[in-house]
């Protein structure tokens, strides 16, 4: 070391000292080692979630407490419709896609090289709620349900109720698309349709109004990916730490909500644009509590459990093999690391 070079590193920590900081053994690794880990460069990414729903609260909670922003990302979280989420995704128009399972089967059916990094959905998180007059399910016979686009959650959700209790779907049920989760719910208020799927804070509105609930799907214990973290293949193999950034902060999100109730519930009140106390506490118990108590591990067994109702949309989902368009490695990497503790 030149005795230049030894005074310039003195000065340095001296002047540390005196501003109270400690001895910067990060100066010393920069001026002599040159090993301190360089900080990523920040990335921008644009992120669809597809519908305004607790569903996606993760991503609320990781933008709302700054997560992303710890792990240098600069995210532009877009609600984008299911129907156009993964078009956008293909086209380079967003980054990632929090969306059902069943549009990244449909993707890869028509050609699209998509990949699910993680699942924020393993459980089925809607009930079927019926007018005040349809007793037992079987009353729906004749009737109608609404749902919000063909192909969806909601579509597959009720798609995959309805055998369950006795209905065949557009044959004993008229399965009516609205366009929205939001047209849904108000379809069944106004007396367009008798039943829709539909969960918490949503369920307290159509409690309030008559409604009640014929049954849960979370009562089928049926694997499933009913909300997705979706990337085209392209995009990984390009920008795996961007990715890993990301999942590292849904993993991070999920914890923090677990811990911070009151920051999560707040989080709700802006994305859900409401300002129900009671709805949001609802949202949280049911979201947090029960739909995601466990890792968003992605499974092949999941997108299984959705292929048989989604080939029935198009015969070429059928062919899709669920594990080539999995990767657990993200969330695993990230749970490894002790980032959900």
């Amino acid at each position: 070391m030149t005795r230049t070079f030894a005074i310039a590193l003195a000065c340095i920590v001296v002047l540390a000292s005196c501003a109270g900081a400690e001895a910067p053994p990060s100066a010393t690794q920069v001026l002599v080692s040159g090993s301190a880990t360089p900080q990523p460069s920040r990335a921008k990414i644009v992120v669809s979630y597809s519908n305004v729903l607790a569903d996606f609260f993760p991503a609320y909670v990781a933008k709302e407490s700054g997560i992303f922003d710890q792990n240098f990302l600069d995210v532009d979280l877009q609600l984008i419709a299911s129907t156009t989420g993964l078009p956008a995704l293909l086209a380079g128009q967003t980054q990632i896609a929090h969306i059902g399972g069943s549009e990244a089967l449909t993707t890869t059916a028509g050609g699209g090289d998509v990949v699910v990094v993680a699942n924020t959905g393993p459980v089925w998180p809607y009930q079927l709620y019926a007018a005040a007059d349809i007793k037992t399910p079987a009353d729906l016979k004749g009737k109608s349900v609404a749902i919000a686009g063909v192909g969806g959650t909601f579509d597959i959700g009720i798609r995959t109720m309805l055998p369950k209790l006795g209905l065949v779907p557009d044959t004993d049920v008229t399965v009516r698309s609205t366009g929205s989760t939001a047209n849904a719910t108000a379809a069944l208020l106004s007396g367009g349709v008798s039943a829709t799927l539909s969960s918490p804070p949503d369920t307290l509105k159509l409690e309030a109004a008559g409604f009640h609930s014929l049954a849960k799907m979370a009562d089928l214990n049926l694997p499933t990916a009913a909300t997705t973290i979706v990337v085209t293949r392209a995009y990984v193999d390009a920008n795996k730490a961007v990715v890993q950034r990301y999942v590292d902060s849904i993993v991070q999100a999920i914890a923090k909500a677990r811990a911070d109730r009151p920051g999560t519930i707040a989080a709700l009140k802006k994305y859900l644009k409401s300002e129900d106390d009671k709805g949001m506490q609802a949202a949280y118990d049911w979201y947090v509590g029960v739909v995601l108590k466990d890792p968003p591990i992605p499974t092949a067994a999941q997108l299984a459990g959705i292929q048989e109702v989604v080939a029935k949309f198009n015969e070429k989902v059928k062919t899709v093999d669920p594990a080539k368009i999995v990767d657990d490695s993200f969330v695993k990497s990230a749970l490894d690391r002790g980032l959900m503790k």
